[in-house]
């Protein structure tokens, strides 16, 4: 089991000025935060800049993704070399966008977790996608970036880095939301450990797999507040971003706006096939509500 020490508030402050150079800050649209309009389309780009600017060898990371093209984007943009490791079953235009990078690639195994267990094994440095000192305090900036008297940011959940990171950098109240069909940090937090569960395919891919065992986000994430919505209230999302903001969104990055909760959601992603994305926009929007 690897040892993480969990960022300080210090840490989140210290990367939102070594990461400012090389990312602007994005902007905040009525009650949403549009991460989406990073240059790799995700909020990963943030803890993952602030790793590899941190590290002097090469790095090895698992991703669903979007953490590897922040990987990526970041080697690209400061001369380092970068293995990446993504499941047969990672989304095809995350893969896609992966190979216009020039990072080692690396498809391995049936789902998240194997991947995982496979980059652990390779040479390197490993930068987990959450379970990471560094990429927890990038992902906190966020919170930075919002204006004062926010009282309620509500946010996706698969790994908790994010959430953690935006917990520790606010005193606003945090409200993570996960896929029912594969909640893993509630089940975590209901026993205080990583527990491994068989949950099932969800829309919101970036939030499936199980937590590493010992991770520092479910200590980070005790007392907070969690949601669970379906697929089919993810996907009703998806569909109000679009026709009300114009947005593209992938199913985690409108977990936050499917919980329908008061307050400043995170729209952490846009990376989704064009053929899903076409998929859930075929289908009846409900009349009524917005985002």
């Amino acid at each position: 089991m690897r040892s993480v020490q969990a960022p300080t508030r210090a840490d989140v402050h210290a990367a939102a000025e070594r990461i400012r150079p090389f990312l602007a800050p994005t902007p905040l649209v009525g009650n949403l935060k549009l991460e989406t309009l990073q240059p790799t389309g995700s909020f990963k780009v943030r803890g993952a800049l602030n790793a590899l600017l941190q590290s002097d060898e090469p790095v090895v990371t698992a991703s669903a993704g979007n953490f590897g093209l922040g990987v990526a984007w970041a080697a690209h943009l400061l001369g380092m070399q970068a293995t990446v490791v993504v499941a047969d079953t990672a989304s095809p235009a995350k893969i896609e966008a992966l190979r216009s990078f020039d990072v080692e690639l690396v498809v391995h195994g049936a789902d998240y977790d194997e991947a995982e267990r496979h980059a652990l094994s390779l040479p390197g440095r490993y930068v987990s996608p959450y379970n990471d000192t560094d990429v927890i305090a990038g992902a906190g900036t966020i919170a930075l970036e919002l204006p004062e008297g926010v009282e309620t940011i509500v946010v996706p959940i698969g790994g908790g880095g994010l959430a953690a990171g935006i917990a520790l950098a606010t005193d606003a109240r945090v409200v993570g939301v996960v896929p029912s069909a594969f909640p893993a940090m509630r089940v975590a937090l209901e026993h205080g450990r990583a527990v491994e569960i068989d949950g099932d395919r969800t829309i919101a891919d970036a939030l499936h797999g199980n937590i590493e065992p010992g991770s520092v986000t479910v200590d980070m994430l005790r007392g907070v507040e969690i949601v669970e919505v379906t697929d089919g209230q993810i996907e009703e999302a998806m569909r109000r971003l679009a026709r009300d903001h114009g947005l593209v969104s992938e199913g985690a990055g409108a977990a936050a706006v499917a919980a329908g909760i008061d307050g400043v959601a995170i729209v952490s992603g846009r990376n989704v096939t064009r053929e899903t994305f076409a998929r859930v926009l075929s289908r009846p929007l409900s009349l009524q509500g917005g985002v």
